[in-house]
């Protein structure tokens, strides 16, 4: 089998009302996704998306006329790309999904099989007052979610806490909560100054009295021995990763025990092969992979496939924060939006490769 086609389409999808994001700056009034298809010789596609896969054509030859069933070659192809250019991790995704087509199994059953479901949390987006996240809380949780994730603003710690505590005694003990703090990585011209440790701890320490599940990114990347003492210091788990520009680093902070929740994006960080193994050495350590996956519902399927294949866990990050961010918008691009059943459980779909059917219609309409 040989790669006879490469293509990019890109598509946007216009909101309104817009979404506020917590972690950008500008309110998001469009959404954009970049589906990749592969096609072969052989008549079978692959699809992908996740990053932009802007600038990639100028070394699209190099994946002309290879085998896409060689996945570790395409890997490290992929690879010496990403130090010269964007990370083109999508590309794998298209390229599993033909391996799976090929082999008619689900991804996740090629990468071990550990399960078929994996129990999802509700992952919220925007900053909302305490009486809208606790109304919120009461509705994610009447929608079969056992958990959700509460962004909080360090620069507005009061208000973030206050949002928190009202969603805790919204629902009492009916559901977990994690809260992120969005301290690692930052969005193109956010140039606002990260929470050194003891800021990071004051507020950490009242969010174990809020008796949350985890902490995300309480601290830049950089700061990997300020995660580790968070931990031994004040008892709350610590989960990062999710951009975590390299396989190195990521094996750094597994030497260092420096996380307790490791999350690496398949489709914007290291790619499926690679969070394979990153997330099998993690729970190894008795540590945890639950993947970051806000994305499109393409990047959603393909963090499913290798977090349910490995045994990641114990929950999923499902983007989910109506009445701004629903299935609807984030899968726009697909036949039918991935969805929970009414435990709280997010399958992997029973279909060969990924399971991304596209809505043909829907992306010619929002083409660009």
């Amino acid at each position: 089998m040989k790669i006879t086609a490469i293509r990019t389409q890109r598509l946007r999808l216009e909101l309104d009302p817009p979404f506020f994001a917590a972690w950008d700056p500008v309110p998001r009034r469009h959404f954009d996704a970049t589906i990749v298809q592969v096609e072969t010789d052989e008549g079978v596609t692959g699809v992908g998306s996740g990053d932009t896969m802007a600038g990639f054509a100028a070394y699209e030859d190099l994946f002309i006329g290879t085998d896409p069933l060689t996945i570790a070659e395409q890997v490290r192809r992929i690879e010496t790309i990403n130090f010269h250019a964007g990370r083109f991790w999508p590309l794998e995704v298209a390229l599993w999904d033909i391996i799976g087509k090929t082999a008619n199994l689900p991804v996740a059953q090629l990468f071990g099989g550990a399960a078929r479901k994996v129990l999802a949390y509700a992952s919220t987006g925007e900053l909302r007052d305490p009486g809208q996240r606790a109304e919120s809380a009461a509705a994610i949780r009447e929608a079969g979610f056992r958990a959700m994730k509460i962004r909080v603003d360090p620069r507005d710690a009061a208000t973030g806490l206050a949002a928190v505590r009202a969603a805790r005694e919204a629902v009492g003990d009916g559901l977990r909560i994690m809260v992120d703090l969005n301290q690692s990585w930052r969005m193109a011209g956010d140039t606002q100054p990260p929470h050194d440790f003891a800021a990071a701890r004051r507020l950490v320490e009242q969010l174990h009295d809020l008796d949350v599940y985890w902490v995300e990114e309480p601290l830049p990347y950089a700061d990997r021995e300020g995660l580790r003492r968070l931990r031994a210091e004040t008892g709350v788990r610590v989960a990062a990763g999710e951009m975590i520009p390299s396989v190195p680093q990521v094996l750094d902070y597994l030497e260092h025990d420096a996380l307790d929740v490791y999350q690496m994006d398949v489709v914007l960080a290291v790619g499926m092969l690679r969070a394979r193994t990153l997330a099998e050495l993690a729970m190894l350590k008795n540590r945890r992979f639950t993947p970051h996956s806000w994305t499109n519902g393409i990047g959603v399927l393909a963090n499913l496939h290798v977090s349910a294949g490995v045994g990641g866990g114990p929950y999923f990050e499902f983007p989910y924060d109506p009445p701004g961010w629903t299935p609807e918008r984030r899968d726009f691009m697909l036949r039918s939006p991935i969805e929970i059943d009414t435990d709280g459980y997010v399958h992997v779909p029973d279909i060969a490769g990924i399971g991304a059917e596209l809505d043909e219609e829907a992306c010619r309409r929002w083409a660009v």
